[in-house]
């Protein structure tokens, strides 16, 4: 005699729940850290309907005002709201994450695999060039190749993701150089699969958790080193919304009018925060050890 359907489907439905808290629980690094970048995302995504305002509007008539319930955020020494600006930096930011990133990964991950893979001449003149990058300080390698290219949005992007490609780099050929030696891949060498075939299917596909994680935590430095060198004047230019170009505007009316720097200020920690955490719980969720 089988169960009634009314029965058993509450059942499940109370098993899941169940598991999907303890997992929760287990993992709350990563919905904490989802959870803050998930609301930058859609700040982002849906900031036409959420900012309310024009970010570029500019109204002399109503400079420095203080938050309200037509300017939550307050207005800037132009005019403009504050609070659209900051929700349409969202995008910005994470256009400056997604970029610098993916650049980095895309260069820095296929140098470090051929690297570990090929050892001997190519490896020392691959690592050797990441050695000279890594011995600048990222913030003034930034600055130079910055102040080289001229400063803009898009260099700053470039300059960001050139001194992130060693850290890709690194890690890729220290994977590489753990998995050369399994048995499954001395097996595949010794059955003569392809190179390209055992870099692809065997050590990329192998490096990706790694990758992921490092990844969300260099986000975190992405942003700040983002929003440090717009401080400087060295990378958004205005009118763009930028959350460090916003801060440094408003610092020369802090004694008037703090909120032009507090809430960018605040959406760089949360994002930074967030990045940070959910790098945190995706490390220990793919940690092999466990």
């Amino acid at each position: 005699m089988s169960a009634s359907p009314n029965i058993v489907a509450p059942a499940r439905n109370r098993i899941r729940l169940r598991r999907s808290w303890a997992w929760c629980q287990q993992n709350a690094n990563i919905v904490i850290g989802g959870f803050l970048i998930g609301l930058i995302v859609l700040a982002a995504i849906l900031a036409p309907w959420i900012a309310g305002a024009d970010p570029y509007a500019q109204n002399l008539a109503n400079t420095l005002q203080p938050p309200s319930w037509e300017h939550p955020f307050g207005t800037d020494d132009n005019g403009r709201d504050i609070f659209a600006r900051v929700i349409y930096g969202a995008q910005i930011s994470l256009l400056e994450v997604f970029l610098s990133v993916g650049i980095a990964t895309a260069v820095g991950v296929p140098l470090g695999i051929i690297a570990g893979m090929t050892g001997r001449m190519v490896d020392h003149v691959i690592m050797w060039i990441m050695d000279v990058l890594f011995a600048f300080p990222g913030i003034v390698l930034a600055i130079l190749i910055v102040s080289i290219l001229g400063p803009s949005l898009f260099n700053l992007m470039i300059a960001i993701a050139l001194f992130a490609i060693p850290v890709y780099a690194r890690l890729s050929r220290n994977i590489t150089l753990g998995l050369k030696s399994m048995e499954f891949i001395e097996a595949a060498i010794a059955l003569g699969v392809p190179q390209w075939r055992i870099l692809v299917h065997y050590i990329l596909r192998n490096s990706v958790g790694p990758i992921i994680v490092q990844s969300t935590l260099t986000a975190g430095t992405v942003i700040l080193t983002a929003a440090s060198l717009s401080f400087l004047g060295l990378g958004a230019q205005p009118p763009i919304p930028e959350w460090g170009a916003m801060m440094s505007q408003g610092r020369n009316y802090l004694g008037v009018n703090i909120w032009m720097s507090l809430f960018p200020g605040l959406a760089i920690m949360i994002t930074v925060l967030g990045f940070n955490i959910l790098g945190d719980g995706l490390r220990d969720l793919l940690d092999p050890r466990k």
